[in-house]
């Protein structure tokens, strides 16, 4: 297992030389440490608990009407499908639906179908429900993305058009390419057809909804690295009409030209962020609360994971965060819920990936370090 766990940390350069000698790493590179809810701090009157555990690198997550959730993985090469059948909000049964995929990060569901999607590829799982001990071959819908590994992982979602949207990270840090579709999220029909480039300049997005009332979409993107501890900022974008550049590579943070691009164009060209977040925090998966559980000032709100960083002299993130919107403006950015990490032992045993609203109010959280999912919910 350690053998294993090795050729994937070294590929993603995720665990440094003297980590992978000294102790065993997990899927996300790593060291494996127990579980501490008692660690976790959450506001007045709020709660959490155990949803399922032993989901091994839960990463993106999915639910149906029917209650089903789906939880993509990226180190793992699994697709999990979650029950709880007895409606004590605990699991009941993981189904492992595929086994030895190459990132399948991205999950969505439609219509009684699963979509994943791999570094290069998206499958779609026919009536999976119906299928969950034993599903049928996936059909491939789509085949022809960058294979690249390096920010090739995928969130993905249907929006309130009907489109699935897939992103496409930069293959590097920080570089220039003359194929359009990296760096960007794309948009196409739910079979396949009609892929065309939604929103330029978007580095890295790993989470992305809609507002429930102007249906503009709202993305997370993680800024560059290597230019110090508080430089330059992640980001939380607001999309209000295909084909918006929002700057990488050439501008951060909507005011940073970057050292090495930043001359070729001014920062004025490009969408500035809704809201600037901290550098190396890692946003990833995001929504917007809709629920009726959590008090009324949380409604309407921005809730996204913030999956800590790896390049940074003391680590930050490892949270979820919360952003106040007001008039459709981004306004305040405040910590939601935190405790994964320890600050003094510079240490993590737990880092978000996703969040998920369910039909009662409550909210779900995918973490792939510890490889649980949580529910937080109101009690007050």
């Amino acid at each position: 297992m350690l053998a294993i766990n090795l050729k994937k940390i070294i590929k993603n350069h995720t665990c440094y030389a003297i980590l992978i000698i000294l102790s065993a790493c997990g899927p996300g590179g790593d060291k494996v440490l127990p579980i501490q809810l008692d660690k976790i701090n959450l506001p007045d009157g709020f709660k959490i608990d155990i949803y399922a555990e032993n989901v091994t690198n839960a990463r993106s997550m999915a639910i149906s009407p029917d209650g089903t959730l789906f939880v993509g993985t990226r180190d793992d090469g699994s697709v999990y499908a979650i029950q709880d059948l007895d409606g004590d909000f605990k699991a009941d049964k993981i189904h492992v639906l595929d086994t030895g995929l190459r990132a399948p990060n991205g999950v969505a569901f439609r219509d009684g179908d699963l979509y994943v999607a791999t570094v290069s590829t998206l499958r779609k799982y026919s009536n999976i429900e119906d299928n969950l001990e034993s599903p049928e071959t996936p059909s491939i819908i789509y085949d022809d993305y960058p294979k690249d590994f390096h920010h090739g992982w995928k969130y993905i979602a249907f929006g309130p058009d009907g489109k699935l949207y897939v992103p496409v990270g930069a293959p590097c840090n920080i570089c220039e390419s003359q194929n359009e579709m990296y760096a960007s999220i794309t948009q196409m029909d739910p079979d396949g057809s009609n892929r065309v480039v939604y929103a330029k300049g978007v580095r890295n997005t790993v989470g992305f909804t809609w507002h429930p009332e102007t249906q503009e979409m709202w993305f997370t993107d993680n800024g560059r690295d290597l230019l110090g501890d508080d430089t330059p900022p992640c980001e939380l974008n607001r999309v209000t009409s295909p084909g918006q550049h929002f700057g990488y590579p050439y501008c951060h943070g909507g005011t940073i030209a970057d050292p090495e691009f930043g001359d070729k164009y001014p920062c004025s060209d490009f969408v500035k962020p809704a809201i600037k977040l901290g550098a190396h925090v890692a946003p990833l998966g995001i929504k917007f609360y809709t629920g009726k559980m959590f008090p009324e000032k949380y409604n309407g709100h921005v809730f996204f994971a913030e999956h800590g960083s790896w390049n940074r002299s003391k680590k930050v993130g490892y949270k979820i965060s919360m952003v106040t919107i007001e008039d459709n403006q981004a306004v305040a950015y405040d910590t939601f819920i935190d405790g994964w990490l320890d600050e003094e032992e510079q240490e993590a045993w737990g880092r978000p990936v996703d969040v998920l609203v369910m039909d009662d109010g409550s909210m779900l959280i995918s973490d792939d370090k510890a490889g649980v999912i949580y529910r937080v919910s109101y009690q007050g």
